[in-house]
């Protein structure tokens, strides 16, 4: 199930330790080829002689080898992977990978990371309940982290509750369904986010009240049904989700110049809240107040309708071309009329008026707009608006 596919493991201290030599068997015995990193908390428990001769490769401990970075090792290590899995995934380990530390090989390796990542959690019952690491936990699955486990049962210290790590049998179940053949699998999908970032000076600019995260759940959606995506985004409050190609932008004409440069793709869609107008000439130095109590005069001129120019492409236009309607008021048939304006096959109206608590919240309630009507969604998780409809886009490209 798993021929070809190349797992990066990275083990961390614990108890637990030692069923990553399990684990490490198993993924072979489905195929895999597997690259062990021992933290050095983990050679106290498993020994790199061990997990070297059970993965048949050379075991990854020191972030300062000369010979391994002289060739930039963490980087070449970390991207070189089909799959990371950390296993044991200790509240330390956790900690460093929420807040974004990395002091050592296997916290490296983390951050540099460009592929999916897995975890299975071992600790201590009271370790796993504590707030500090929940909230940590929180803070990984909004990254697009997944997990298998903690399964709860008795432990090593004497205590019972959730906690011990997943059996390596569910874990490899879980690098299975991790590398699988979902729905989107092969087919390339492009995604814009986040606001756009006008300047007016060197520092002030125009923008919209975005924080990229509806667009950053749709991309972590489209990435977990197998989807190739490269993702578009703005100068966003919420950082991009693991597993994809990420393409940083500031202003709209460098949101469309990437969106041509990313194309072909089989579905495309328009999450961004693209500033309508930038500034005609901005300046290189700050301006400043002359005391005549009379604002600067600022001409203004229109940013290219990024959407409406995909849309209505004659050659490469995306199967699927889907829009994003941020409306105030007669949502519905705001949002209808948008969708006939720009000429593409979706839209997903909100109603973003202040009373909604939408625009920065988590939760959002969309309209989905297509040739066929309009289709209300419950208010709901962004999360959950982003699965439904990548789900969607799934069954419509796959008619």
């Amino acid at each position: 199930m798993l021929a070809g596919k190349r797992i990066l493991l990275i083990i961390g201290g614990g108890i637990a330790a030692f069923k990553a030599l399990e684990l490490i068997r198993r993924l072979r015995e489905q195929g895999a080829t597997v690259t062990p990193v021992l933290t050095g908390a983990a050679e106290q428990f498993v020994t790199p002689l061990s997990a070297s001769a059970l993965a048949a490769r050379k075991v990854y401990r020191d972030l300062f080898d000369l010979t391994d970075e002289a060739e930039m090792g963490h980087i070449e290590l970390s991207r070189d992977a089909d799959l990371v899995v950390v296993a044991p995934a200790t509240a330390d380990l956790m900690a460093k990978m929420a807040n974004g530390l990395a002091n050592d090989l296997a916290s490296t390796l983390l951050m540099a990371t460009d592929k999916r990542v897995l975890i299975a959690p071992a600790m201590n019952v009271r370790m796993w309940l504590h707030p500090a690491n929940q909230r940590n936990l929180a803070a990984l699955e909004g990254d697009g982290i997944l997990r298998v486990g903690p399964d709860e049962g008795d432990m090593a210290c004497g205590e019972y509750g959730p906690g011990r790590m997943a059996e390596p049998l569910a874990i490899v179940e879980a690098v299975v369904d991790a590398l699988g053949d979902g729905p989107l699998r092969g087919r390339h999908v492009l995604v814009t986010s986040g606001p756009t970032h006008e300047p007016i000076d060197p520092v002030r600019y125009i923008a919209n009240r975005s924080s990229g995260a509806q667009g950053t759940a749709i991309a972590r959606a489209l990435a977990a049904l197998g989807a190739d995506v490269t993702f578009v985004t703005g100068p966003a409050d919420v950082p991009p989700p693991a597993g994809v190609r990420v393409v940083p932008v500031r202003t709209a004409a460098e949101m469309l110049e990437a969106v041509q440069a990313a194309l072909p793709a089989e579905a495309a869609i328009f999450a961004a809240a693209v500033a309508d107008w930038r500034v005609a000439s901005a300046t290189t130095s700050k301006l400043k107040k002359d005391g005549s109590g009379k604002p600067p005069q600022i001409e203004f001129a229109e940013n290219p309708d990024i959407l409406a120019t995909v849309a209505a492409m004659k050659t490469g236009r995306p199967t699927l071309v889907v829009g994003f309607a941020a409306e105030t008021d007669d949502v519905r048939s705001n949002a209808t009329a948008k969708r006939q304006r720009k000429g593409c096959d979706w839209i997903v109206a909100n109603d973003v008026s202040p009373a909604t608590g939408i625009m920065g919240g988590t939760e959002n309630a969309v309209t989905l707009i297509t040739g066929d009507g309009a289709e209300d969604w419950p208010r709901m998780s962004k999360d959950m608006v982003a699965s439904r409809l990548a789900a969607r886009l799934a069954e419509a490209l796959g008619k």
